[in-house]
């Protein structure tokens, strides 16, 4: 007997006792039964609320860099167990070079995140973004904006096409951002998404609440959201419309974004002709873009814009090279490089989808809408009426201008040739999209390139520039990428995913906090100047991070620049600029005085009047930033240093952290010659003392 397909809500699995109705979900190549999905008496409002009290309490007890190291052992979790992943992606039609897009992609987020929070997020749970903004003459009133994590539940809704990456594209971001999440896969391929799901369950990493997972549809979803929700939606344009519309969203404070079907183009240079590197990437781009998921990608080209005299060099090499490398049948079979569609009923509306852009004027060039010959797993070749196959379908279009060329998706395997005769033509055609997730040109002129990116850009979200210097190296136009936005304007959702910390963001609310530099510093975890600082006659550079407190500050002797010391620093760097050097062409400058010190000698002497030379839990001084010189500094004029503990990060798998310094330089008039920020690595615990022998 079919078993349900079990949803994982309130920290239990959960399947219907006898539901009155349930969809069965078919393998695609063999259209056997694979398993039954209802939520007929689940309680979606009581999973909804436990993501808001249990997840949010587990996920806010951790740092960024907790829940940044956790991603990494969930990443290792699945990797441990990724063939059983592989085998039943085989069952949703995917092939293998299919299975470790979307499996082992997945677990690539994750493991991008993992790093990406550990190196770009402070070991905190508040986000500080961009500079002080000084409020008061006298620095007692300050600006800052910082991001907390959004009160509520990150519902996440997914397409049948990628359901490992589909869901951990999703979940990593929330995940780092302090949001718990609940899953609701698409129900064709949501099996894969289960076995995910019970693999994280399984390794017991999951703080409680933090993933939830919903087996089966949610109607009535949006009237148990509220403010503080944020629902992220992978589908059709139609579907993304009529959820943004509702109340909920509209009136109710319950964010959406969305990542939606798009009539994604791809550009073949007026330089690309035939016999050109440019040409045969192009080709080889477009028909992996049409059978790689057997072209059931948002991403993929649905539009090659090529030059009107290169459009029949194009069609012989798509049909010569998907006769050459395009193997179809059972994944499971040997050698057979694409698959099904994820179900009959998506095969279906394939066809349906290319007989109207036949209607519209779209002549099949390469390929066949008849019951395709495909590969069965023990070696023959059958014409398959239960699998879901459809040939690889080129078609092109006499008249460019189609409205239909350019509105109507067959997501699958199906691409349309458009023709164009000058850039600006071309550009043209791109944006009769109406906003794609992604356009690739291919050319080796610099020239056409930026002419063409300037005009298309508005329209995508992602842009790829391919030609011979990067063609063995790209990710390809259907490849996004975790440190890069994906989403689009317009048709393609206008909503953002990915795109590194921007999507941790995209989690969290960002709030103008304003206040005095003591306050700001307690809520911010970063020292400001004006907030109180501490000299308790203890070098800071003899505390370890268990010792060292935030506003822990030295203040240095003063030391005086003479001109023998700056024509010294002269000749021994070799910087001889005239400001140094010549009076009178420095006194000629508005800048200068006269000759002043060179700023890297004020700093490297800063460095000499406050570091404390011994052997300690200083490590490393690994950088400066945000180095500004402000005050020049003539012969005669003495400096001096205040370092104060700016921010203290521990890192949670080393036994040292980062700590920030505040550095400032000033003259014997008190007045600002230099910031910057040092940095430093300190150990977590004290050390012995090394005494020299």
């Amino acid at each position: 007997m079919t078993e349900y397909l079990p949803s994982y809500v309130r920290g239990e699995w959960w399947t219907p006792s006898s539901p009155e109705r349930s969809t069965e979900v078919r393998d695609a190549s063999t259209g056997d039964v694979v398993t039954l999905v209802s939520t007929e008496g689940l309680d979606l409002a009581g999973a909804l609320e436990h993501a808001r009290s249990v997840g949010q309490k587990s996920l806010g007890a951790l740092t960024f860099h907790q829940r940044a190291v956790l991603l990494k052992q969930f990443a290792l979790a699945l990797t441990e167990r990724k063939d059983e992943l592989y085998a039943l992606s085989s069952r949703t039609g995917a092939t293998k070079n299919d299975s470790w897009v979307d499996i082992d992609g997945g677990i690539g987020v994750l493991f991008s995140y993992s790093g990406k929070g550990r190196r770009e997020l402070p070991n905190s749970r508040v986000h500080v973004d961009g500079p002080v903004e000084p409020l008061s003459k006298d620095g007692s009133f300050l600006g800052r904006h910082v991001y907390t994590t959004l009160p509520g539940v990150a519902v996440q809704i997914n397409a049948f096409n990628f359901p490992v990456w589909g869901s951990l594209e999703k979940f990593a971001p929330a995940f780092l951002a302090g949001m718990p999440t609940v899953v609701k896969p698409a129900t064709p391929t949501g099996y894969l998404a289960e076995a995910m799901v019970r693999i994280l369950v399984e390794s017991g990493l999951l703080p409680d609440g933090s993933l939830q997972l919903i087996s089966g549809s949610v109607p009535d979803l949006f009237e148990n959201l509220r403010l503080g929700d944020i629902v992220g939606f992978t589908g059709s344009a139609s579907t993304a419309e009529s959820l943004k519309a509702h109340p909920a969203v509209q009136t109710g404070g319950v964010r959406f974004t969305a990542e939606t079907d798009s009539i994604n183009a791809s550009v073949l240079g007026t330089d690309a002709v035939e016999g050109t590197p440019e040409f045969d990437a192009y080709v080889r781009q477009l028909v992996t873009e049409m059978t790689s998921k057997a072209g059931q990608k948002c991403t993929a080209i649905r539009r090659a814009i090529v030059p009107t005299g290169s459009a029949d060099a194009v069609v012989a090499a798509v049909q010569a090279r998907i006769a050459d490398k395009t193997v179809l049948g059972d994944p499971r079979a040997e050698g057979v490089t694409m698959g099904p569609l994820a179900s009959t009923a998506q095969r279906d509306e394939v066809l349906r989808q290319v007989g109207r852009l036949q209607t519209a004027g779209g002549r099949i060039v390469v390929g066949t809408t008849d019951a395709p010959e495909v590969r069965l797993t023990d070696g023959s070749t059958s014409v398959s009426p239960e699998g879901a196959f459809v040939s690889p379908l080129l078609l092109r279009f006499d008249d460019s201008q189609s409205d239909a060329a350019h509105s109507i998706e067959a997501f699958g395997p199906v691409s349309s040739l458009l023709t164009y005769d000058t850039t600006a033509d071309a550009a043209a055609l791109v944006a009769r999209g109406g906003g794609s997730l992604v356009t690739s040109i291919a050319t080796h002129d610099p020239v056409q390139a930026v002419d063409l990116a300037a005009r298309i850009a508005p329209f995508n979200g992602r842009m790829l520039l391919l030609d011979r210097d990067d063609a063995r190296s790209s990710t390809g136009h259907g490849s996004p990428l975790p440190n890069l936005v994906h989403g689009g304007p317009g048709r393609a959702g206008g909503g953002e995913e990915l795109g590194g910390i921007r999507a941790v963001l995209h989690h969290m609310q960002r709030t103008a906090v304003q206040g005095s530099p003591e306050m700001l510093t307690a809520l911010t975890g970063v020292w400001h100047a004006g907030a109180a600082a501490h000299s308790d006659g203890r070098h800071p550079f003899r505390k370890s991070l268990a010792e060292l407190r935030i506003g822990d500050q030295i203040v240095s002797a003063s030391r005086e620049v003479a001109l023998a010391d700056i024509e010294t620093f002269a000749h021994f760097t070799g910087d001889t600029f005239y400001a140094h050097m010549d009076e009178t062409a420095a006194a000629a400058n508005p800048f200068f005085p006269g000759r002043v010190a060179h700023g890297y000698l004020l700093v490297s002497w800063a460095a000499g009047l406050f570091v404390d030379p011994e052997p300690g839990p200083v490590l490393a001084n690994y950088g400066l930033e945000n180095l500004r010189f402000i005050t020049p500094v003539s012969p005669g004029d003495t400096i001096r240093v205040e370092l104060t503990a700016k921010q203290i990060t521990p890192r949670e798998t080393d036994e040292y952290g980062e700590v920030r310094w505040d550095a400032v330089i000033r003259n014997q008039s008190d007045e600002l010659v230099a910031t910057y920020d040092v940095l430093t690595l300190v150990n977590k615990e004290p050390t012995p003392e090394v005494v020299a022998a």
